[in-house]
């Protein structure tokens, strides 16, 4: 039977990811395949769209590793003054040979990963991840990342990261001066090693601004960290808290990988590789005794049980995978634990009048605390201010401008306990309690055993 089912859906379809040419069916040999398609029910005009690029769409909500999620944007505050030539030579200058420490995987290829200034990132999901999986990992995270070549168009930043995803002269190094049996070698040696760099393109809407090198690095810090860290902190940086955790505290947990276990245990004392079952496995022992022996079960490069056996007390068993959930949060989960985190902005930062209210002023007293000045009703009225009496100048023993408080005090005024050392005004007689009998001489002992008493009668002063 003949029946021109094909030509009405002979077209061509175009895919970004593939070229699929449908032929018309009548065209189609195998007489199997369009008996299979009859029976399936498919119609003659639908598309059969195959996919041969390893690019699938980006699910967001499926069950990704969160390293290849979609990162928090930044919030840096940009110019709108256009980059001029000064400021460019120094953003190069700045950036070249600067190093860092990846906080996502890196792809290697000429593609890269592009990042949109105080943006997303792309490609993101499964997309980021079927990236690393055709063209290759050019870096874990937590490894060292060198900006090898920086590149500046009118929108974009273009950086090349540990030698970059080209190969140097790779069209010189195929080109040969000569003639017959006298041709050379080519004009630039090749040495056969294939790039294993990666690019990273930090683009910006409307044209790059006026920057510094500061908020490059700013706007890069979602993917290449700049600050200065060991390898363990630098990799711990990108897991979840209660992961990094674990291993900064040398822990271990069911669904960690090998490297998470290195991180955190270090090199095992011994190694054992066993079948359980159908499934091999490779134990790594940590410790010996008496101090507490850990085993530790992997499969491929998961961990799936961990035993802990300390000495004389019973074994302790975890089968349970805490880590993978972490590891596989959905975009709300990353969210909710992103909300833990304070955003300190550099500088005075500006209040809206109509809005906030002012700042309180700065205090030395706590939370809570009450001044006394603050229970004081008066606090703050002005009160007169009290003088000290002045003495004056012509009484004895006064001097003009000296002190009160040093001053002896006056015969109006003696002092309790000193009726022996307390001195008499002049033109006055001393009490007959207090003159030397006549004739007697001082008592021994006494202070001035070398004059005698005066006569009685005598003035003090003389």
């Amino acid at each position: 039977m003949k029946r021109p089912l094909a030509r009405e859906s002979s077209h061509r379809v175009v895919n970004p990811a593939a070229h699929v040419n449908c032929r018309p069916l009548s065209r189609m040999t195998p007489v199997l395949t369009l008996g299979a398609l009859l029976a399936a029910g498919v119609s003659a005009a639908q598309v059969l769209t195959i996919d041969t690029s390893g690019k699938g769409p980006m699910t967001a909500n499926g069950p990704v590793d969160r390293q290849y999620m979609q990162i928090t944007p930044t919030h840096v505050e940009l110019s709108k003054t256009p980059l001029d030539t000064k400021t460019k030579l120094g953003i190069v200058r700045i950036m070249q040979a600067e190093q860092g420490f990846a906080m996502r995987p890196f792809p290697a290829g000429h593609k890269g990963l592009t990042l949109m200034a105080n943006g997303n990132m792309s490609p993101a999901g499964e997309a980021y991840l079927n990236m690393v999986v055709s063209s290759g990992l050019s870096a874990k995270p937590g490894g060292r990342l060198v900006v090898t070549d920086v590149r500046i168009d009118h929108d974009k930043m273009i950086f090349d990261l540990n030698g970059g995803p080209d190969a140097k002269h790779r069209f010189l190094r195929h080109v040969q001066i000569g003639m017959g049996p006298d041709i050379t070698n080519p004009v630039v040696a090749d040495d056969g090693q294939e790039p294993v760099g990666s690019r990273l393109t930090l683009a910006f809407k409307g044209g790059v601004p006026e920057l510094t090198g500061d908020q490059v690095k700013a706007l890069l810090a979602p993917l290449i960290s700049f600050d200065v860290k060991t390898p363990v902190q630098a990799y711990t940086d990108t897991l979840p808290k209660p992961l990094k955790e674990a291993i900064l505290n040398h822990q271990v947990l069911v669904g960690m990988s090998t490297e998470m276990v290195m991180f955190s245990k270090g090199q095992p004392v011994n190694k054992m590789r066993e079948m359980d079952g159908q499934m091999p496995i490779e134990i790594w022992m940590y410790g010996r005794p008496p101090e507490t022996v850990e085993f530790v079960r992997i499969n491929g490069n998961r961990v799936i049980r961990v035993e802990i056996a300390p000495v004389g007390k019973p074994i302790q068993v975890f089968t349970e995978d805490v880590v993978t959930p972490m590891l596989t949060g959905t975009p709300a989960a990353v969210e909710a634990e992103n909300q833990n985190v304070r955003v300190i902005h550099e500088g005075d930062v500006e209040r809206d009048p109509n809005k906030e209210a002012p700042a309180a002023p700065p205090t030395l007293a706590a939370p809570g605390e009450t001044l006394p000045t603050q229970n004081n009703a008066s606090a703050g009225q002005m009160k007169p201010v009290h003088f000290p009496k002045q003495q004056p100048d012509n009484q004895p023993g006064s001097q003009p401008g000296a002190n009160p408080d040093d001053q002896q005090p006056s015969a109006s005024q003696p002092s309790s306990g000193s009726s022996g050392g307390s001195q008499q005004p002049a033109g006055q007689q001393a009490p007959a309690s207090q003159q030397q009998p006549t004739g007697n001489p001082a008592p021994a002992g006494s202070g001035n055993s070398s004059q005698s008493a005066p006569p009685a009668g005598a003035d003090s002063s003389h």
